[in-house]
Parts: C-alpha cells; sequence; structure tokens
C-alpha cells in the first residue's frame, strides 16, 4: 500500500512513502526555490510563504477542507504548498517506479479491460509538451492497473495497493513535476 502519511483515505504508512516524501522536500528546495519554476508553483500549489506553523494548527485543530480530495492527493497535501509538493513529489515516484516494474513484467494497463475514463493531454499541465501523448498514455496506464490490482487486494481481504484517487488536478501536479525533473535531468525523462 503506498501512502506517505496517516490520511483518511484508508491508506497505510510505508517506509517508502515516507522516504519519497521527504526526498520531495529536497528536491523542492534544490529544483523549485529560487527558480524561474517558483512562480509557476505558487500558481498551481499555492504560495508557500504561508505561516507553516498557523497551517499545521489549522489542520489539527479544524481538519483538511471538505473537498481536499478534489486538488490533492493525500488530505495531509491540503495542509501547506511544501507539503503538497511533497505528497505529488512522492506519488510521482510511486507511479513511475510502479509502472516500470509492472512494464518490465509486461503488465500494460493498456491490456486491462476496464471501463475507466482516461485523462487526456488536455488535463495536463501543459499539453503542449512533446511527450504529452506518451505521458497521459502512462499515466492511464497506472489508473488501470491500480484498479485490477485494488479489486485483487479486496478479493483477499487486504487492503487496496493504492488506496488513492488521481484527480485531474492532482494530474496536473505531477506532470508539472515531471516537467521540472524532465529539465533538471537536461531534456530526458524518468516516464518512458
Amino acid at each position: 500500500m503506498y501512502s506517505t502519511r496517516g490520511l483518511g483515505s484508508g491508506g497505510q504508512v510505508t517506509l517508502l512513502g515516507h522516504f519519497r516524501h521527504e526526498i520531495g522536500h529536497y528536491y523542492w528546495d534544490r529544483l523549485v526555490d529560487g527558480t524561474p519554476w517558483l512562480e509557476k508553483f505558487r500558481a498551481l500549489f499555492g504560495d508557500e510563504r504561508e505561516d507553516y506553523g498557523a497551517a499545521l494548527k489549522r489542520n489539527y485543530e479544524q481538519g483538511p477542507p471538505s473537498d481536499w480530495a478534489d486538488r490533492h492527493i493525500s488530505s495531509y497535501a491540503s495542509v501547506h504548498p511544501w507539503e503538497d509538493w511533497a505528497e505529488s513529489w512522492a506519488h510521482y515516484l510511486h507511479v513511475v517506479d510502479s509502472l516500470d516494474t509492472a512494464l518490465r513484467f509486461g503488465l500494460r494497463g493498456e491490456d486491462v479491460e476496464q471501463a475507466v475514463e482516461p485523462f487526456t493531454v488536455n488535463d495536463l499541465y501543459d499539453s503542449d509538451t512533446g511527450d504529452a501523448q506518451h505521458v497521459i498514455l502512462l499515466v492511464n496506464s497506472w489508473v488501470q492497473l491500480t484498479t485490477v490490482l485494488n479489486e485483487l487486494a479486496r478479493s483477499m481481504g487486504q487492503h487496496d495497493f493504492y488506496p488513492f484517487v488521481m484527480s485531474r488536478a492532482v494530474l496536473r501536479k505531477m506532470h508539472f513535476i515531471q516537467m521540472i525533473v524532465k529539465e533538471a535531468r537536461g531534456g530526458t525523462s524518468l516516464i518512458g
């Protein structure tokens, strides 16, 4: 089960998820803060200059906003823009690593007969990127594979393998991260 925090969605904390979340904070400092990406980050995730302590206090006293799932991958991501970035980063790594593993075993989401409404390139942060079609293919493959894996887990009386719903707002954030990673890698992508 991939989760980075106790999220109220049935997810369980994993050490790998926690590491990926914390690494996200490190990479925010390295790839976003003080770069041309910062203003775009603020437009998408919110203003990180918001008082972090006050944001945590508000979350612990009032809980997450009722519509957090429409805009965030987890309730914890709704606490502050830094946490939203770190949670989105962790899930970006979950998707990239898990899809790589599945593809190496010949498992492809396109092979799953599933009635899932697919994402389109218009759902991405920037639909004009050269790899937009490839990114959408992989994200839709992820959704199809995790649907099957969740059903298999339920068949065994286990918690969902991936107990999250990726909204279009979350996809935009993950694509934004993909674009930053691609630029930092000199134009090469972790996806595909």
